[in-house]
């Protein structure tokens, strides 16, 4: 709306669509008027099934609209609902937000879209309304794909951040003190993806810095800090057994 788009919205909860309306939205009283009310529909609910629950319940013709769909789920469901809607006549795309709410509508906010890259340049202006969008390729489950690989390597790193904090907590280091020193190795170690990248598209990994056993000790001096101070030890044994032979 702050862009100019005329825009309709529909919430399973009306206070929360209705919120809009003073601000120059057109609340829909159903599914199908939201839908029919232009040709691109984005929908971000639950789960998926609760987009077929809505979408089956709805008296709205899909035919030659583009349904834009959000909701969080993995690639499986994302194709399987792309087939749903192509059969039903409609221009599917999939989606994942890789944002917090109150980054929407602005360039912080990561939106990534898999599905037919003409139906997603159709569009791509009021897209862009939203966030910073990226077409990823034809393949709908692309973009959920995408989105779980970043919530691994998200919670990942906040929790060998927090492992760090607990560990340094026991001698009186708070995680204020502690964050600049952590911010700087996730940095160094953000750059070394690109040379890692290379290794593994190439299926060749040199220990251009230190062999594996290396790396495997190391770990266990973490896990025996760990232990001694009282801090959970599982998050490097994990990683540690990683490093052992027949390890993932």
């Amino acid at each position: 709306m702050k862009a100019g788009h005329p825009t309709t919205v529909w919430n399973r909860t009306a206070s929360k669509a209705g919120q809009l309306v003073p601000e120059g939205a057109r609340l829909a009283p159903t599914v199908g008027d939201a839908l029919a009310a232009g040709p691109l529909t984005i929908i971000c609910v639950t789960d998926y099934r609760a987009v077929y629950e809505l979408l089956d319940a709805s008296d709205a013709e899909l035919d030659g609209r583009t349904p834009i769909n959000l909701t969080s789920g993995d690639s499986a469901q994302a194709r399987e609902a792309a087939r749903w809607a192509e059969q039903r006549g409609a221009r599917y795309l999939d989606g994942a937000v890789m944002a917090v709410p109150p980054a929407i509508g602005t360039a912080e906010a990561v939106i990534l879209h898999s599905g037919p890259q003409t139906d997603f340049e159709a569009h791509r202006p009021t897209l862009e309304a939203l966030g910073t969008v990226t077409h990823l390729g034809a393949d709908h489950g692309l973009a959920s794909l995408y989105g779980v690989a970043d919530l691994a390597m998200m919670w990942s790193v906040l929790n060998a951040w927090l492992q760090g904090t607990a560990l340094l907590r026991t001698a009186g280091v708070d995680a204020v003190t502690y964050a600049p020193f952590a911010r700087q190795i996730a940095a160094g170690v953000a750059e070394w993806l690109p040379g890692y990248a290379q290794q593994i598209d190439n299926g060749s990994f040199p220990a251009e810095v230190s062999a594996l056993e290396t790396d495997v000790r190391a770990m266990e001096h973490l896990i025996e800090e760990s232990e001694a101070v009282g801090v959970n030890p599982e998050l490097p044994k994990l990683i540690e057994e990683f490093g052992r032979p027949g390890g993932d």
